[in-house]
């Protein structure tokens, strides 16, 4: 047999170096999705992540708590007989804090994804492009409402250690964890959107305070300016365009929430209405939003 033939033939022998079907079980779409949640949420707040991570969320976390626990050791030490803050206005007097940590973390849940071009791998698994979007909404959202009713449980706890009534503790605590609910919802919604917009993390820091922070500090201006020249029909009007004054008209017409406008303006039931659908709409839009941009980056 000529050389060359022996060659051929030796190069054509096929080996079995072991690999083999996966016979495990097959978890699908709803444990993928799980798993992102459960993966960004923890990374909201430094769970598995360096050191340095865990820094700024936690000391936000403790930021939002602190005035909870004075507000309760005072209020038990001298007998008080009601707290001096509301349920539903303790977010509203912490929007800055909120802001901030909102400000910080969406960005680290979706940037560095689009970064690094990953989304395609995530859509290369049994996972579509809802499933990544609810799965970072939910993350969000359950962060940010982990910040916020936070607080509001250390407040109820101590008002039923100074031994404050019951039932109205309860209504208030009920009331405010609603109204901190759909500040989380529209929170996250909100700073996701900018956030999925832009790859640099920083850009996306920067445009979340501006339309969470810097612009609650804008219509508050101009609220007070209309009601100091006498135009008190127009601050709860005003109050349509941050999304902090948005949650404090919902909860003042629905919640019975004391306002923060400007002579205690708030909205009334009519105008409330208003005031839910715009917090609803943008809740709403803020998801296909961010359906949009994922079927494009997905691709």
């Amino acid at each position: 047999m000529p050389p060359e033939t022996v060659t051929q033939q030796r190069a054509d022998v096929i080996h079995n170096i072991g690999y083999r079907h996966y016979e495990g079980p097959r978890l699908g779409r709803a444990y993928a999705r799980r798993s992102l949640f459960s993966q960004s949420l923890r990374g909201a707040y430094g769970l598995g992540r360096s050191a340095k991570s865990k820094i700024a969320p936690m000391l936000m976390l403790a930021v939002m708590c602190l005035p909870a626990a004075i507000i309760v050791a005072v209020g038990v030490a001298t007998n008080a007989t009601r707290l001096p803050v509301e349920y539903t206005r303790y977010a509203i007097m912490l929007q800055a804090v909120i802001g901030l940590y909102t400000a910080a973390q969406a960005p680290q849940s979706v940037s560095r994804d689009l970064r690094f071009k990953t989304i395609p791998l995530y859509f290369s698994r049994p996972i579509e492009t809802v499933d990544y979007v609810v799965a970072k909404f939910a993350a969000m959202a359950s962060a940010l409402f982990f910040l916020t009713a936070t607080p509001l449980l250390i407040l109820y706890v101590g008002a039923l250690l100074a031994k404050l009534d019951f039932a109205d503790q309860t209504k208030g605590f009920a009331q405010g964890l609603v109204s901190v609910a759909l500040l989380s919802l529209l929170f996250a919604g909100l700073s996701l959107v900018i956030a999925a917009a832009t790859p640099r993390r920083g850009f996306g820091v920067a445009a979340v305070i501006a339309v969470l922070t810097i612009s609650y500090g804008a219509v508050s201006t101009i609220q007070a300016i209309a009601y100091e020249q006498g135009t008190t029909g127009a601050v709860s009007w005003i109050g349509l365009f941050s999304p902090i004054t948005l949650i404090d008209g919902v909860q003042t017409a629905f919640l019975g929430a004391t306002s923060a406008f400007p002579g205690n303006y708030g909205p009334d039931t009519g105008t409330g209405l208003v005031y839910l659908l715009v917090l609803l709409g943008l809740i709403a839009g803020s998801y296909g939003l961010l359906m949009r941009r994922y079927r494009k980056v997905g691709l």
